[in-house]
C-alpha cells in the first residue's frame, strides 16, 4: 500500500514536469535593479533610528554615538551615490542638473516681550518664561 502510494505520487511528479509547457508558466515578475539598495538603505535608516533612540536613553557614550553614525552616514552615502549611478546608467544620458537653490533671506522679528532673567524673546506675552521658567514682568 504504500509502494503504491510512493509510485502514483512519484508519476504525478513526473508526468507534471514533463508536460508543462514553459508558455503555461507565468512569467516571473520583473526585479527592479533598485531593489536591493532600496533594502539597504532602509536598514540603515531603521540602524540610524535604533542608533539615536540608544544614544538618547544613555546606552551610548558621545565617542561611540558619533563614530557609529559617521560609518553609517558613509554606508548609505555610498548606497545613494549606487541608485544614482544606477540611474544614470538606465536613462544612457547624463541628467541636466538643477540650478542651486537660492538661500532664503532670513527675517528676523523683533519679539515684543523678552524675560529679563535670561534674555529669551517672545510674540506674545506670557506669565513665566518658556525658557528659564522664572515669573515674567507685565509688559506696560
Amino acid at each position: 500500500m504504500l509502494f503504491a502510494a510512493a509510485v502514483l505520487v512519484t508519476l504525478l511528479i513526473l508526468g507534471f514536469t514533463l508536460f508543462v509547457r514553459a508558455k503555461d508558466l507565468p512569467e516571473p515578475v520583473p526585479v527592479s535593479p533598485f531593489h536591493h539598495l532600496d533594502v539597504r538603505k532602509a536598514s540603515i535608516y531603521e540602524n540610524l533610528r535604533d542608533l539615536q533612540f540608544e544614544y538618547r536613553v544613555g546606552k551610548l557614550s558621545d565617542a561611540d554615538y558619533q563614530a557609529t553614525k559617521r560609518d553609517l552616514q558613509k554606508e548609505l552615502a555610498g548606497v545613494l551615490a549606487e541608485v544614482d549611478r544606477i540611474k544614470l546608467s538606465l536613462n544612457g544620458s547624463v541628467a541636466p542638473a538643477a540650478p542651486a537653490p537660492q538661500p532664503k533671506k532670513i527675517v528676523e522679528k523683533k519679539a515684543a516681550f523678552s524675560c529679563d532673567s535670561c534674555g529669551a524673546n517672545f510674540e506674545k506675552p506670557l506669565k513665566f518664561c518658556g525658557e528659564c521658567g522664572k515669573p515674567m514682568k507685565v509688559a506696560q
